[in-house]
């Protein structure tokens, strides 16, 4: 089992009770979320800001709590077994790590003020031509005196309807290999020459195609170094795939209680359908797997507290793959062992189902997890 401080435990207590008011019914997750229609609320996540929570990672200097990893997955897997709909955190918390370790002083005061304070924030990476791929992305940034000009077209990126900046990397020089020349740059929500349209997906709506067209940005909105935007992009991956990890966690000790609550009570042949061999060696494997997976995000979040600017890419590829994995499993399987029932959108079993099939997708598929794990161990 996990070892938490009291301190910990406390704060697993706070946002679980937190979640058990503002989320605890199925009413009011209907009004955050229009009806399960969109998976992120302004409204709650402002709450959750006002207890100094959004900015659990963020520095005591700018503001916020200063927190490891290790309070941070406290935080998403409580926030997602509670059903809050926060889907907006872990981009935001993605990003703005990374303006934390490369963005200037001006720049990062504010954007970080502004995380701790609720804001969101978007990264953009991904192009048509360019997934699993990254380095090939084409949108280019040119230089023009006193700044950038930004033309090309990104896509799957989270959160850039409602965000407050965006985070592009861009190439800003085609010479060399593909990994080299590639910059970040800060595009502050509203910029000229930026269009942002949703993409339907089977989650509602959540990610965007953003198209740049002489979009113009200034010096000052470079983020770390020219050229070096892929350094900065490895470096963030440890905090990348533990929130995406914490978070699944999370959903998939959710959708455990809630078809555990259903197969008690529901009976077929006279007694509690959870009393059948078939369901409850079902239920056996999936408590084990997950107990498997938060021994495993709890160890890979105090490896990175141990040593922050360590890179871990066994572990940290480990724990985004295994965890995405069984909320997966563990979202798919109550479809089939709660029959009917699962498929109806009365229940929040087929809710949870479409959250987390994409877990295995986005953040770096799970194939490309495995094939850089097998590449630490020299296959």
């Amino acid at each position: 089992m996990v070892q938490f401080t009291a301190e910990q435990r406390a704060f697993a207590d706070s946002v679980a009770d937190f979640c058990q008011r503002e989320t605890g019914t199925r009413a009011q997750r209907d009004v955050l979320t229009n009806h399960g229609t969109e998976l992120h609320s302004q409204d709650l996540y402002k709450k959750m800001a006002e207890l100094g929570w959004t900015g659990i990672l963020i520095p005591e200097e700018y503001g916020g709590a200063g927190a490891g990893n290790v309070e941070m997955c406290i935080l998403l897997e409580e926030s997602l077994r509670g059903g809050a709909p926060i889907g907006g955190i872990g981009p935001t918390l993605i990003t703005a790590a990374g303006y934390q370790k490369f963005a200037g002083e001006e720049m990062k005061r504010d954007v970080l003020a502004g995380v701790v304070a609720g804001d969101s924030l978007s990264v953009s990476m991904s192009e048509p031509e360019a997934g699993s791929d990254v380095a090939a992305l084409s949108c280019r940034a040119d230089k023009v005196d006193g700044g950038w000009l930004i033309n090309g077209q990104k896509t799957w990126c989270s959160n850039a309807h409602f965000a407050k900046s965006i985070l592009l990397i861009a190439r800003t020089d085609k010479n060399g290999k593909k990994h080299e020349g590639l910059t970040q740059f800060h595009v502050p929500a509203g910029t000229p020459g930026l269009e942002i349209r949703g993409i339907d997906t089977l989650g509602g709506r959540e990610v965007n195609d953003l198209y740049f067209t002489d979009c113009f940005l200034p010096d000052s909105a470079v983020v770390g170094q020219v050229g070096n935007g892929w350094n900065q992009l490895m470096a963030g991956l440890n905090t990348e795939r533990l929130i995406l990890a914490a978070m699944q966690l999370g959903l998939a000790e959710r959708s455990f209680a809630q078809t555990l609550q259903f197969i008690t009570e529901r009976k077929q042949f006279g007694r509690p359908i959870g009393t059948f061999q078939a369901l409850r060696h079902r239920m056996a494997d999936l408590a084990t797997e997950i107990e498997c997976t938060k021994l495993l995000v709890y160890s890979v979040a105090q490896k990175a507290d141990a040593n922050p600017d360590k890179l871990l890419p066994r572990e940290a590829s480990m724990v985004k793959l295994k965890a995405t994995e069984t909320s997966k499993r563990m979202t798919i399987d109550p479809m089939q062992m709660m029959g009917g029932y699962g498929y109806a959108t009365e229940f929040d079993a087929e809710a949870m189902m479409r959250a987390s099939i994409i877990s295995t997708v986005y953040g770096g598929t799970n194939e490309i997890q495995r094939d850089i794990i097998g590449k630490t161990f020299g296959l």
